[in-house]
């Protein structure tokens, strides 16, 4: 399926989860001197409008980044983690009237340095041009590729640094994507046992999004993180998103404790209903 566009959601609790954590391992890894690769499965458009009538069209943004946004102008404070995840969308909305939000490949862009670089792939066809656009002028440092990546991806890693972050983040809209996130996974590992991985996936009323955690704990990983973030009760009828999730396959060792202290703040600030909560588990080294 090719009908889906994240600018509708751009900047919703799902983008926010999803985007703080990888904030957190894009600081960890550019912490070392050696370089590495970000590699995106599913890049969208990169950068979206939050004044857009896409963006405009459910306002997502209004219950995922909005409230962190007013939280941190009115002066409360945040854990590290979600401080870092501001930090980096301030960079795009500098006099603070949130217009503008970065998805996955932006934040990496700001962050990344000058040895680092970037494989994005991305399928839609309207996505992968505008995601041309936000890019043009970007050199050598930044690679786009037209086309799937969940088969991309297994013709480039490893990454000859030896070092990389690659997010997998399909849509979900096909349900073969939950199968085929963790043959990416899986394939990925047996290609670079050592990179970071990082696994989104919504929270839905499907046999698939709840079995495809536990398939992932399954496995053979000598660490892994895996964190929810439930902001409301299941619609009754089946259908919505009602919270996300990350899995991590190799976390840093400083993850865990970052996402401890920042989860109880986002069920506070966008929990919807008595259904919100948050998961958090892991498997050390």
């Amino acid at each position: 399926m090719l009908s889906y566009r994240h600018a509708f959601h751009a900047g919703n609790h799902a983008d926010v989860l999803k985007h703080a954590v990888v904030v957190q391992l894009l600081d960890y890894l550019t912490q070392k001197d050696k370089p590495f690769w970000y590699v995106d499965t599913h890049a969208g458009a990169g950068l979206y409008a939050l004044d857009h009538a896409y963006a405009q069209k459910k306002s997502e943004f209004e219950t995922g980044i909005g409230p962190l946004w007013r939280a941190r102008a009115g002066g409360q404070p945040l854990p590290d983690m979600l401080e870092a995840y501001l930090d980096q969308v301030r960079e795009l909305n500098p006099d603070g009237s949130l217009k503008h939000y970065p998805g996955s490949p932006w934040l990496a862009w700001q962050m990344l340095r000058d040895a680092d670089r970037l494989r994005l792939f991305e399928l839609h066809s309207t996505e992968i041009q505008v995601l041309r656009d936000n890019f043009r002028g970007a050199g050598r440092k930044v690679m786009l590729y037209d086309g799937d990546g969940f088969n991309g991806i297994r013709a480039i890693l490893p990454p000859p640094p030896r070092r990389a972050l690659v997010l997998i983040d399909p849509s979900y809209e096909d349900k073969q994507d939950y199968a085929r996130t963790l043959d990416t996974l899986k394939a990925g590992l047996e290609r670079f046992a050592t990179g970071v991985y990082a696994i989104w996936y919504p929270e839905v009323q499907r046999r698939e999004s709840v079995q495809l955690p536990a398939q992932l704990k399954r496995l053979p990983l000598k660490s892994w993180l895996h964190v929810t973030l439930t902001v409301k009760h299941p619609v009754e009828g089946g259908l919505g998103l009602h919270g996300s999730g990350m899995f991590v396959a190799n976390p840093p060792w400083t993850l865990k404790a970052a996402v401890e202290a920042a989860m109880p703040v986002l069920v506070d600030l966008l929990g919807q209903d008595a259904g919100a909560q948050f998961t958090l588990e892991s498997l050390d080294n």
